[in-house]
């Protein structure tokens, strides 16, 4: 599987002919005014076989940038067929006080490429509950936010990457040289005791290194 990062919590997973796109953002121009800094590129026309929206924020819900006809699942709880099988929507909060602040989230997992996979949106509760980590159960790559703010920070991250088991783990929606808001990785990096950084914003999973305990991923801002 190739795995491409285009910032904040877009992603592109591919495996042969099969794409996936998760969370890209849209035309963030506005966020200027409220002095938010939002300079990755542009995400360029993506073909998908499948598009998830974990929730309705302009950083994640920018489905204009997707091309093709691709099953769409937009911010929604429950069991989705689809194009790579079964998708799997567990509800949850973009806040810790039961989304009364910022709504809800969605957390998506799926297989690809014999890889289970989660991504989970702007979670902002400070744990997953008992039922929702017995429906997600275990993972092998975990898409993480770790910045804090609206979403959880380091501490619940990796709690959760260790709840899960992730075998693979790579953190979003966190500061960067093209944001300036959130927190940065470092203190979720810190965490991990194997910690691999990718020349570019794509990497192959067959590619990264093996060995025992899980391994952070960080790939180069786009």
């Amino acid at each position: 599987m190739q795995v491409e990062w285009y910032g904040q919590s877009a992603f592109r997973l591919t495996d042969g002919a099969t794409t996936v796109v998760i969370d890209p953002f849209g035309d963030m121009s506005a966020a200027a005014a409220r002095g938010i800094r939002f300079d990755y590129p542009p995400i360029p026309p993506i073909r998908a076989d499948l598009l998830l929206v974990t929730h309705e924020h302009r950083d994640h819900n920018g489905v204009e940038a997707v091309t093709g006809d691709p099953v769409v699942v937009r911010s929604t709880a429950g069991r989705h067929p689809s194009p790579i099988g079964e998708v799997l929507g567990i509800a949850s909060e973009h806040d810790a006080a039961a989304g009364t602040e910022r709504g809800a989230n969605t957390i998506y997992a799926f297989d690809l490429g014999g890889v289970r996979v989660a991504h989970l949106g702007d979670l902002g509760q400070d744990a997953l509950r008992d039922p929702q980590a017995a429906a997600l159960g275990s993972v092998d790559l975990l898409l993480v936010p770790v910045g804090g703010g609206p979403t959880i920070g380091a501490p619940q991250a990796a709690a959760i990457a260790e709840r899960v088991g992730a075998r693979w783990v790579v953190p979003m929606h966190y500061r960067t040289a093209r944001t300036n808001f959130l927190e940065p990785a470092d203190a979720f990096a810190e965490r991990f005791t194997r910690v691999e950084r990718t020349a570019g914003a794509t990497f192959a999973l067959a590619d990264l290194p093996a060995g025992d305990g899980p391994l952070l991923v960080l790939p180069a801002t786009p």
